[in-house]
């Protein structure tokens, strides 16, 4: 009987752990990793500076979603961020949720 609660978060663990590595796939697959990396700054800010820069804010995930999708400029300094035409709207939040987790 105690066996089927630590199986329960083993499966657990590897479903919170699966996806992160899904999303960084994700992430080189939709070339987003030709601009940024996840601890250094590239072209655009590194992931884990936009994580830092946007932790606490309510609003940060469909922000930076539009972001991904639309492009932008000012915000990390004036290169442009062009838009994302090869990303759809359900991969841009999928990417921002990942991004939002690294520390």
């Amino acid at each position: 009987m105690k066996l089927f609660p630590a199986l329960a978060l083993v499966a657990a663990a590897a479903t919170v752990s699966a996806p992160a590595l899904a999303d960084e796939a994700l992430a080189k697959a939709k070339n987003c990793m030709a601009c940024h990396a996840i601890d250094k700054k590239v072209v655009g800010p590194a992931y884990k500076d936009v994580a830092a820069k946007y932790a606490g804010q309510k609003d940060a995930a469909d922000k930076l979603a539009q972001k991904v999708l639309k492009g932008g400029v000012g915000v990390w300094g004036q290169i442009p961020m062009p838009a994302n035409a090869q990303v759809n709207e359900a991969e841009a939040k999928k990417l921002v949720a990942w991004i939002l987790t690294l520390k």
